[in-house]
């Protein structure tokens, strides 16, 4: 069963050519999954991806991780999206969709290891850069430690002032 088969009873958004899908820095606790269209993804006002394929997902790491979006989403053509939106109650309930969001991750992530490997070999025997050497080597071996927020109860009232 395919993603977008998956996604049809949820709603779909249109955005025209040049409209913002996602905004750097914001929240919308959505996912968006192309159906149609062309979208750039733009991180710090660098471009760092051009995307048509249908199926593709945005939104993600904002969903899963409980932070704001990390890039802009912005339609270069028309473009339409399912919007799920309750990520995480979808995914846990859609083992398919599940797989399909890791296998994009996985592909995203080679990309970047990809990415690491020709940056280390072209500075390679270059000493000022041992500490660019050290933070890559570090990305790409270390587990991130789970986010754990304080109990409701735990956390305190603001201080009232007169």
């Amino acid at each position: 069963m395919s993603i977008l088969s998956t996604l049809e009873s949820h709603p779909v958004q249109h955005f025209a050519e040049g409209e913002l899908v996602l905004e750097q820095g914001e929240s919308t606790g959505r996912l968006y999954v192309l159906i149609q269209g062309t979208v750039e993804v733009v991180k710090d006002g660098v471009k760092v991806a051009k995307v048509n394929e249908p199926g593709s997902i945005f939104g993600d790491l904002s969903a899963l991780l409980g932070v704001p979006h990390t890039a802009a989403v912005k339609a270069v053509k028309s473009s339409s999206f399912h919007v799920v939106a309750d990520p995480r109650e979808f995914l846990e309930r859609n083992p398919s969709a599940s797989l399909h969001l890791c296998q994009l991750l996985a592909r995203r992530l080679d990309a970047v290891n990809k990415y690491l490997v020709d940056v280390k070999q072209q500075f390679e025997g270059h000493d000022h850069l041992a500490m660019v050497d050290g933070m890559l080597d570090t990305l790409m071996h270390r587990q991130p430690r789970e986010r754990v927020a304080p109990k409701a109860s735990t956390l305190r009232d603001p201080e009232i002032t007169d």
